[in-house]
């Protein structure tokens, strides 16, 4: 089954590079051309380059894809077009046909090409297009023809369409939540596309739940996800001739058709038999245990009282997830309610971070550090970012720039635009201000300001998830907690009116009902046990 070997005889492969990354969130406004250049547009060479160096604010799935490809034999890269947002609305249509044309024009003029590389988020969707990642998988496919291999990365919190699957010869999603592996995924990626290359056959299986699990449930240490994702590596383990097994978690916020937890296992071989009773495997168990997708959340009154608590030393430090407004999924990270309640209730040691507010963030840096001045919140409100006022001084300003050192964001430079630490009066409550929409997950963006975050007694991130692997060093699991207010990326389901979300399904719908594929007689029955984890 390995055929590197065989892959490195010729002349070095040449491998196109490409990428679309955006996690869209349809309730969320529309991501223009302004996301992508503040975050990450990158043409040509120059990914490369930023690929090979030591930092850099690509998606780190390039660097480990180049480090792998370059670690098992020659090749020559041809990178045409990177393109990542944060996370936010579907893109304005007219950005994406642009970025289409140009990565068709791109990967038409490098033929012929040995295989091309597709390193995108996997969420994607645009004003006009409601499967812009299947888009682009099958322009890739019409360009290089049907005896190039195509292998493709995808965050799992992926929405997959069979059309984008139907373009691809290898597919990989991400194993980790908190993200970590990129990395490794990339790296496992290139190593599909060498055996590819040497002249090897896969099949996939693909299977499609009616299930949409709130976001707070697709952890990866421990829970039913975490089962399912150590099934799948189980799987891989046991039988040599599973290339790869991806049990995507989905994006429910994408409101679209394909939304939805999805398994894809690719076979060696083109065994389709095989891959198939292994899909089916994880997908029954997923559907069994479907009742533990469930969490309690915090109120915010609740959240309060454990700061104040904490806040009189009876009882350990905390870390509160503003999970409702979380710009890792397209919330603004605005939304105050809790900003206004702790204020309020004149919590003590209590570091907030961070609040997108580029016109607050202006404002202290023209009052200068050291200014007492009245500090206004959302001067313009919208649905969920209220009004908020008080009295505040400004601690430190700085421009936002700096490199991350643990987690998610571990040596990825990251840009939040003009800053400010804010410190409210009369509360002494301590809130980072930024200009860009970005999620605290990195303590750095919060230490850049001098905040030791070991001394806080309470810790407010506008964050889903991610930011346990960067806190983690701070707040064990058990200090963690995730708290119920509003905004667009609310974990309890109902709050939304969904229009194009695929009805009925678990658990917005307890009555949802799974009707297994009609290939399905033929493969193991529900009895079957997956795989042992060893």
């Amino acid at each position: 089954m390995d055929n590197t070997a065989n892959a490195m005889s010729g002349p070095p492969p040449r491998i196109a590079i490409l990428g679309l990354h955006l996690e869209a969130n349809a309730f969320a406004p529309p991501t223009t051309l302004e996301d992508f250049a503040r975050l990450c547009l990158e043409r040509g060479e120059r990914i490369s380059e930023l690929a090979r160096a030591g930092t850099s604010h690509l998606p780190l799935e390039l660097p480990g894809f180049y480090r792998r490809m370059d670690a098992t034999g020659p090749w020559n890269p041809v990178p045409v077009l990177m393109a990542a947002a944060p996370p936010g609305g579907p893109i304005e249509q007219r950005v994406f046909l642009e970025f289409l044309d140009e990565m068709r024009r791109g990967l038409a003029a490098a033929l012929p090409l040995d295989g091309v590389y597709i390193a995108s988020h996997g969420a994607s969707s645009a004003t006009g297009d409601e499967d812009s990642d299947g888009t682009l998988a099958e322009m890739v496919r019409r360009v290089v023809g049907p005896a190039v291999p195509v292998v493709c990365t995808h965050d799992l919190h992926c929405n997959v369409s069979e059309r984008m699957l139907a373009a691809l010869d290898g597919f990989v999603a991400y194993r980790t939540n908190p993200h970590v592996d990129q990395a490794e995924r990339a790296a496992e990626a290139a190593d599909l596309l060498r055996e590819l290359l040497g002249g090897g056959r896969f099949a996939k299986a693909f299977i499609r739940l009616p299930l949409a699990p709130p976001t707070v449930t697709l952890l990866t240490k421990e829970g039913p996800y975490a089962d399912l994702i150590r099934d799948a590596e189980a799987l891989m383990r046991a039988d040599p001739a599973i290339a790869n097994a991806s049990v995507a978690g989905g994006f429910v916020y994408g409101d679209l058709p394909k939304c939805g937890m999805t398994v894809t296992v690719t076979a060696r071989d083109g065994d389709l038999a095989r891959a198939r009773r292994a899909a089916l495997t994880l997908a029954r168990r997923a559907w069994a245990e479907r009742q533990r997708h469930t969490r309690r959340l915090l109120s915010v009154a609740e959240a309060t009282e454990i700061a104040l608590a904490a806040g009189r030393d009876e009882r350990p430090p905390v870390i509160f997830a503003d999970s409702g407004d979380n710009p890792g999924g397209g919330g603004r990270g605005n939304t105050a309610w809790l900003l206004s309640a702790l204020h309020k209730a004149r919590a003590q040691g209590v570091v907030f971070g961070v609040f997108v507010d580029p016109a607050l963030a202006a404002e202290a840096h023209a009052q200068g550090e050291g200014a007492r001045f009245h500090a206004v919140f959302n001067r313009v409100e919208s649905e969920f970012s209220k009004r908020f006022e008080a009295p505040a001084r400004v601690l430190r300003l700085s421009d936002g720039k700096d490199v991350g050192r643990r987690g998610t964001m571990a040596g990825r430079a990251f840009d939040l635009g003009p800053s400010a630490l804010l410190e409210l009066e009369g509360s002494g409550l301590r809130v980072v201000v930024i200009s860009l929409r970005r999620q605290c997950h990195e303590p750095r963006m919060l230490e850049m300001f001098g905040i030791n975050i070991a001394e806080a007694r309470t810790v407010v991130v506008k964050s889903r998830g991610h930011f346990r692997a960067g806190f983690d060093e701070f707040f064990p699991d058990e200090r963690i907690f995730e708290v119920d207010a509003p905004g667009l990326t609310s974990p309890v389901l109902a709050n939304f009116s969904w229009k194009r979300l695929p009805r009925p399904i678990f658990p917005l719908d307890p009555e949802a009902e799974w009707r297994e594929p009609d290939w399905a007689e033929a493969a193991p029955g529900p009895s079957q046990p997956a795989a042992p984890a060893v």
